[in-house]
């Protein structure tokens, strides 16, 4: 058994916070040892995407998501809370930290909520989030999991671009 990975006892929830943390974790391996001259560099500058540009962009956004998933939730159980703004990072070290305050303020989600319902098949009780999607609790989390690894595979393609130069 890999003892990095921690077994959460509340069911659906740890899964998926264990999971999360996982992915988390494997992202901060990717980064690890980057220069911030291999993070800052623009990597992809045909995407008209900005999140997309450099491994520092992108880590932006990751992190900026990480926030933004758990806020529409607040927002749905009714808590006026505003959205996160962007900030971008110089060094691994501090996007580290970052990702790991926004893992943080996931779990307290889930600490102030233990009984939340992760599952509606309700229309009109689902999450419809700002850019357009609509979930419940587990799909969003499943999302969030999903984007983190995405975008881990997007990093990974760029230190292979930047080992070529």
């Amino acid at each position: 058994m890999n003892s990095s990975i921690m077994y959460r006892e509340n069911g659906v929830i740890g899964a998926l916070l264990d999971i999360y943390k996982k992915s988390l974790n494997e992202l901060k391996n990717t980064i690890e040892g980057l220069s911030q001259q291999e993070l800052i560099n623009s990597i992809d500058t045909k995407t008209n995407d900005e999140d997309c540009r450099s491994i520092q962009t992108i880590l932006t956004h990751i992190v900026q998501s990480g926030y933004t998933y758990v806020i529409e939730i607040r927002k749905w159980l009714g808590e006026d809370i505003v959205y996160q703004e962007k900030k971008r990072l110089t060094t691994v070290k501090a996007y580290k930290s970052a990702l790991d305050d926004m893992f943080d303020f996931t779990e307290q989600l889930f600490i102030e909520y233990p009984d939340i319902a992760l599952v509606t098949y309700d229309i009109s009780k689902k999450i419809y989030v700002r850019w357009g999607q609509i979930y419940d609790v587990e799909q969003l989390m499943q999302h969030a999991i999903m984007h983190i690894l995405r975008h881990q595979r997007q990093i990974e393609k760029f230190k292979k671009e930047l080992s070529k130069e």
